[in-house]
Parts: C-alpha cells; structure tokens; sequence
C-alpha cells in the first residue's frame, strides 16, 4: 500500500511518528527502533530493529535486519535512515515501536490501514551513545593506572586482547558488588571495612578498592589475604607505587584470619570447604555483604545416598557431581537466609570466560527473620540425600547461632 492511498487520520499519524524519529535522530536521544509484524515479499524475515552508531565519525543509524537463521546489518546515514523507515511503513511492517530518552511512541496499522498510536512518557534511562560496537555499561574506566600496573592495559591504557576475559570478570564483579552495596544497609557516611581472601594477583581486590575510593569517593579499608607470600608482597608493592591508601595485602587463611571489623566479605573461588569457612567467618561478623563464588564440592558428595528414583540419572559420574555441588550451594543459602540475609545464587560470568561460575551473594536483612522454617527446609534436604553433615551448619552451631 502506497503512503497516498492511506486515510488522513493514518497519514497524520505517520507523519507525528517519522517527526519524533527525526527529533530524536537530532538530539541523540533515541534509544532504539524495532519494526515488526511483517508483511513483506521475504517470508524469512521477522523484524527490524534500528540504533545509532558513528561510522568513521559520522552519525548513522544501524538497521540489524532479523531473519529466522541469520542477522544483516546495514547502517546508512540518518537522512537516508529517515527516507528507508519512510519506505517500510506501512507498506512492509505494521508495527513500529520508537524509544527515546523522552517519549515512547508505538504506531499499529491494522485492516483498510487503519493506524492508532500511543504516546508515552519514556522512564528515565542512560544516554545513549553513538560508538560503534559500543560495550555495555562499565563501572571501571580504561584508564585506571592499577590496569595498566596489573597488566590488563599497555602503556597507552588500551586493552590487551589477552585480559579481555579478565577485564570483563573484573567488571561484571563490582557491577554485581554495586548493586549490592546500593540495597545494603551500609551507612555511605562511615568507612568501609572490606576483606578478599584468596586475593591472588589482586585484580579484583585493586578493583573494588579504586571503585570505592576513586569512583564513589567513599573511605574504605580493604584487605587482601593470600596464602601465597610472593603474591602478598607483589600487591603491597603495587599498591603503594600506585598510592592506594587503605590498600593492603597480609599472609593468612580464612580459617584463622581474625579481622577487627569486615563490612564485606569476599572469597571467590575458595576451594571446598574454605568456602564454608570464609561465609562463616561473615556471618560471625555481622558483614553487611557477602560475595562468594564456591569451587569444588568434596565434603557432600561421598555422604549423599540417591534416592531410588534418582538413581538411574546419578549413577553417571557427571550428574552426581552437579547434583553434589547443587546441594552444596543450596544448603549454604539456605543457611546465610537463616541468618538473616537476602541471598540470590546466579551465574557470575559466561561459561565461556570460565567453568567457576556461581556467585552466592547475600546482603543482611534490615530486620532479623525467624529461621524455624529454614531449618526445617535444610533437615528436609539433609535426610532426603542422607546428608550427616554440613560444614557450614557445624562451624554455625558450634557459635549456638540456631540454639
């Protein structure tokens, strides 16, 4: 269907929706536009969704065509962009859905090119930006000297491909630590008091510290605890050449490492039961945030009995495994919930950027719970595997932390 052969009322509304797709397109405010519902001549294709991006500096906007097996990407510049959903519409989708910064417009056509549109207020959302391939939101800069130190960047604060992993690791643990601090009941005005055991090379330790003091401006005391001595001394080097004040790197092991204070507590990758030890050493210190990312699950696994209907899926050495470390983390959830924290279990990083994955976090509750019901839950767990023991449920009773 041609543009002139539509009804004044759909020819209106049109022409409002191109004028706030060229609005937007002016004031680089637009978010996105996705075109759906169509009705063309290539049975393959299901939608258009169209950004900006720079091309060799100069704006355009990025049109990714969606087909059943495969993405095509066109970017043309805005005038041209502007001419092309002009083409599209009505005579190929009819369905266009405009999200700026400050409006969200949805123009529908249905039978005998009958058109309605809906105008929204667009809720708040982060300024696009134009780069092309742009990276999702980073909460460290580039150009942090401890990356350049660390090695994650050269002398020119460029990424080196090498510690791509790495750097998005590093990135995606202080996304999910900022969140947590946000929902914590964590008093900004106060020092924190932070420790990392199994701090190793001290990425992720250097990280949190410069998030805290440089980009939120907070006074934190940061302690990474290591096992290694030359790791120890590499760090303490590094943060003094670096002058991160508050810094420091000791010898220890979360078993018998006894802080003053700990606001929050991390251990990423704490082998066996060192993961049990360290949630412990949190809980018993009242931190305000764990971080945990458990590896290896040995203790559960020899105790657990399957069950009869399970066994024929767990005979397989594989599954067994899984079922263990699934049981594992859950009890210790179960357990951080008993001792009044919010707790969530998720994938930290993909698969592809490494095989230990999970992330435990828990943030205390602003108001104690009643653990009876837990308690229950974990028993009902423990003797449907025939589970005798659970080391954190020991290092917690010992403390009489449930009576």
């Amino acid at each position: 269907m041609s543009v002139d052969s539509l009804p004044t009322r759909a020819t209106d509304q049109r022409a409002q929706f191109l004028a706030q797709l060229e609005t937007s397109l002016q004031q680089n405010t637009l978010v996105k536009l996705v075109l759906s519902k169509y009705r063309g001549d290539e049975p393959e294709l299901q939608r258009v969704v169209a950004r900006l991006v720079s091309v060799k500096a100069q704006p355009c906007l990025s049109f990714v065509y969606s087909y059943k097996t495969r993405d095509i990407t066109k970017n043309l510049p805005l005038d041209q962009a502007l001419a092309r959903v002009a083409e599209l519409l009505p005579g190929a989708f009819k369905n266009a859905h405009l999200l700026s910064l400050t409006e969200e417009l949805q123009l529908t056509f249905g039978k005998q090119a009958k058109s309605q549109l809906f105008v929204g207020k667009a809720v708040q959302r982060e300024t696009p930006t134009a780069e092309h391939n742009r990276e999702k939101k980073r909460y460290l800069a580039l150009d942090r000297p401890f990356l350049t130190d660390l090695g994650v960047t050269d002398a020119r604060q460029v990424l080196v491909p090498a510690m791509a992993r790495k750097w998005k690791q590093i990135n995606k643990f202080i996304e999910v630590f900022a969140h947590a601090l946000n929902g914590s009941t964590l008093d900004p005005q106060q020092p924190l008091h932070a420790v990392d055991f199994g701090s190793g090379k001290g990425y992720l330790t250097f990280a949190l510290h410069d998030y805290l003091s440089h980009s939120l401006g907070r006074q934190a005391e940061v302690r990474g605890v290591e096992l290694r001595e030359d790791m120890v001394a590499l760090c303490n080097a590094a943060a003094a050449r670096l002058e991160h004040p508050g810094l420091l790197f000791q010898h220890g092991d979360v078993r018998s490492y006894t802080p003053a204070r700990i606001d929050v507590m991390i251990a990423l990758h704490a082998c066996d039961v060192a993961t049990d030890y360290a949630l412990h050493l949190g809980i018993r210190s009242e931190a305000a945030i764990i971080l945990c990312s458990p590896c290896c699950h040995k203790q559960i696994r020899p105790q657990m009995h399957s069950p009869a209907m399970l066994r024929p899926m767990l005979q397989y050495g594989v599954h067994l495994g899984q079922e263990a470390e699934m049981v594992t983390d859950s009890l210790r959830a179960l357990l951080l919930e008993a001792c009044g924290y919010e707790t969530k279990v998720f994938e930290f990083v993909s698969l592809e950027h490494t095989n230990k994955n999970k992330m435990i976090l828990a943030v205390k509750r602003a108001t104690p719970v009643e653990p009876a019901e837990l308690l229950a839950k974990i028993e009902g767990i423990k003797a449907f595997y025939g589970i005798q023991e659970h080391c954190l449920e020991t290092l917690l009773r010992a403390d009489r932390r449930f009576g």
